[in-house]
């Protein structure tokens, strides 16, 4: 009988440990607990406490794993090193690096209030295509970019090829329609997508009947505290609605919602990018120094939604070229672009100038 409780308790770790699933390691990252991709073993800096830094690494000597946009803030890389802000960077595991000062590399809200020993010195990085699936892991789980390196035993044992099928747009599927009158817009239909991996689930809302012309699409990504809160930091909200009246009076088209919030970095990391705001930074400067891109977006993920509905060929209701350029590559041709502007506010015409001046946003 015991060899049997064993032998199933065996077969249960090893279920644990090989769930070929990136949803499982976002949640093991989320619950501050160590996973392993193609052989390296990380632990997040932001779930993380000291005691867990200790089962994971006793020795102290795994190194702190951050992306070469937050190395070049803490002077730790130069500009050509981040040109790819999301590349790897490993720093030496110092003596002096415990988990506070650790929490002080990973985080940028502690950059002017605590100031770091050093010095500090890079490494080769190990696994370099693993480090950069970590990173990219953390980005999908909503945490800062930053990890621990060590030998402890993971919760989650994943592979490259498991975030890419978690973050594959054609893996995405339409799951069910609705007829849904809103403001501006009583005759729309909802329709939703979501696909086997990702917990996102994006939206469309059709406007109006197909009259045989290539419908006015709007790419809109999520923004809670524009969208619902009514924030003027950004010009999220009335685009939104801006959107629907304009899709509207061109006779029918789609607004799809996609569920990528911050560009890509999710709510809580966007929430940090506006307190680096708060001290003067811009959106461009504010997520690099998180350590993230400046847009994380894929919008391949609104491609696989207009084709799904049947549509590949489209005029873009937007200011943004990288939207063009994202359709076009994945199959929807972009037949006009027409310019979606507001006027601004006091509080975001830093905000729109950055887009026009630092991402090439075209008014």
């Amino acid at each position: 009988m015991a060899e049997t409780l064993r032998s199933r308790a065996d077969n249960d770790r090893v279920r644990v440990l090989n769930p070929r699933s990136a949803a499982r390691a976002v949640d093991a990252l989320r619950r501050g607990w160590p996973i392993a991709i193609d052989g390296l073993t990380v632990l997040a800096v932001e779930t993380a406490d000291a005691d867990r830094l200790a089962a994971f690494d006793p020795p102290a000597s795994g190194g702190v794993l951050i992306s070469s946009g937050r190395a070049v803030t803490l002077k730790l890389a130069n500009q050509l090193e981040a040109a790819d802000p999301t590349a790897p960077v490993l720093i030496d595991r110092a003596p002096w690096i415990d988990f506070a000062a650790a929490t002080a590399l990973a985080d940028p809200q502690f950059d002017l209030a605590t100031p770091l020993k050093g010095p500090f010195r890079t490494l080769p990085v190990p696994h370099p295509h693993a480090a950069s699936a970590a990173l990219r892991l953390a980005r999908i789980a909503g945490l800062l970019p930053a990890f621990f390196l060590g030998t402890g035993e993971p919760e989650v044992a994943i592979t490259l090829a498991d975030i890419d099928a978690h973050e594959d747009a054609t893996r995405l599927t339409l799951a069910t329609r609705a007829r849904l009158p809103v403001e501006g817009a009583d005759d729309a239909e909802i329709v939703a997508f979501r696909s086997p991996e990702s917990a996102d689930e994006h939206i469309a809302l059709l406007i109006g009947q197909p009259n045989g012309e290539p419908p006015l699409v709007r790419l809109h990504s999520e923004c809670l505290t524009g969208d619902v809160l009514g924030s003027l930091k950004c010009d999220c909200g009335p685009q939104l609605h801006a959107a629907i009246r304009a899709i509207r009076d061109s006779g029918w088209g789609i607004l799809l919602y996609l569920r990528q919030e911050g560009r890509g970095i999710g709510l809580v990391n966007k929430l940090r990018a506006y307190a680096l705001q708060d001290q003067g930074f811009d959106t461009v400067d504010a997520n690099t120094r998180l350590g993230f891109a400046v847009d994380a977006r894929d919008f391949g993920v609104a491609a696989r939604m207009l084709t799904l509905l049947g549509q590949d060929r489209v005029r873009l209701l937007t200011n943004n070229p990288a939207k063009v350029a994202g359709l076009e590559a994945t199959g929807v041709r972009v037949i006009e672009r027409v310019p979606h502007h507001l006027p601004p506010n006091p509080h975001n015409a830093r905000y729109l100038a950055t887009k026009r001046d630092r991402t090439g946003h075209q008014f």
